[in-house]
């Protein structure tokens, strides 16, 4: 039985060679510079983090059987897509990451609500992602969370 999409190892199998090493140091990034809290799962198809029920019983309000999510990691056809929903919830973040994405990559910033396109493996910030990743603690996501969509 293959783990390609089952498990976070799986997934990396997958990634296109050409690719393979920059979404691995992406990940590397994450992992490094996440605060304490957040679990890597599979979610949605894609490697997650993602606040455990264990922290956050209520769960995902679209799925309650699933963990809060807040970031996912996902090779897509033409690009390494990072989706933060921080980015998405809370303006002076997104501001902040718009204002500093200049200083750490030479191409053009490409990006939609949550999403971060990387297509150019060579021009990835991964140091500003490492320092996107610091910003926003379990706590800090659940009560931004709270405030944006739960009902």
């Amino acid at each position: 039985m293959s783990d390609v999409g089952t498990t976070v190892e799986g997934y990396i199998k997958q990634v296109p060679e050409d690719r393979r090493a920059a979404f691995e140091q992406l990940r590397q990034a994450i992992l490094n510079h996440l605060p304490k809290g957040f679990v890597e799962t599979i979610s949605y198809g894609m490697i997650g983090y993602v606040v455990p029920h264990t922290t956050y019983p209520a769960g995902y309000h679209c799925s309650p059987k699933l963990p809060l999510p807040f970031i996912n990691l996902a090779n897509q056809k033409n690009f390494i897509a990072l989706y933060h929903m921080g980015i998405y919830a809370d303006p002076e973040l997104l501001d902040w990451y718009v204002t500093a994405y200049p200083s750490h990559s030479k191409t053009k910033l490409d990006m939609g609500k949550s999403c971060l396109r990387f297509k150019k493996m060579d021009q990835i910030p991964f140091d500003l992602i490492g320092q996107l990743c610091q910003k926003m603690s379990p706590q800090d996501w659940i009560a931004r969370y709270e405030a944006n969509y739960k009902r």
